[in-house]
């Protein structure tokens, strides 16, 4: 299993994943939703902490636990790949699975992140040295460019 990326904090708490929620601010699409909240001066990462806080969850609707975690991974893995490279920093994430999330293609799911965070306006363009073919630069149709399929073996 990979290492959490540095660049992505986690939302651990009940009240940070409701405080999301409130907001009511949210992109549904087929594999996914996206919520997401703006730091304030109540709720955000502690001094030194990542500027992106990213939280999971997948409910009983999507699954049984093999789903429900094979989901979760795949959400995991598709935000390493596209938040940390061109989400907006000073916001908070949740991924929401969706019943569609365990078994959508994996180019349709990274797309459905990408749209989300577009509609949603927090989109950015990705730095120069991953734009130009870093380790997690995402090509225009979606893949990561290493042949691997996005990194879902036997998907």
């Amino acid at each position: 299993m990979a290492a959490p990326d540095p660049r992505v904090g986690r939302l651990k708490r009940r009240p940070e994943f409701l405080a999301v929620a409130g907001t009511r601010r949210k992109h549904v699409a087929p594999g996914l939703i996206l919520q997401v909240r703006r730091h304030d001066e109540r709720q955000r990462p502690a001094p030194g902490e990542p500027p992106i806080r990213l939280g999971l969850t997948a409910s009983r609707k999507v699954g049984n636990a093999v789903v429900r975690n094979r989901a979760r991974r795949r959400l995991r893995e598709a935000a390493r790949q596209i938040l940390t490279a061109h989400a907006a920093p000073g916001h908070d994430f949740v991924l929401v699975a969706r019943a569609a999330t365990a078994e959508r293609p994996w180019t349709e799911l990274l797309g459905d992140l990408i749209a989300a965070l577009k509609r949603l306006g927090l989109w950015r363009d990705a730095p120069k040295s991953e734009a130009n073919g870093g380790p997690n630069a995402v090509k225009p149709n979606g893949g990561t460019g290493d042949g691997s399929g996005g990194g879902e073996a036997g998907a």
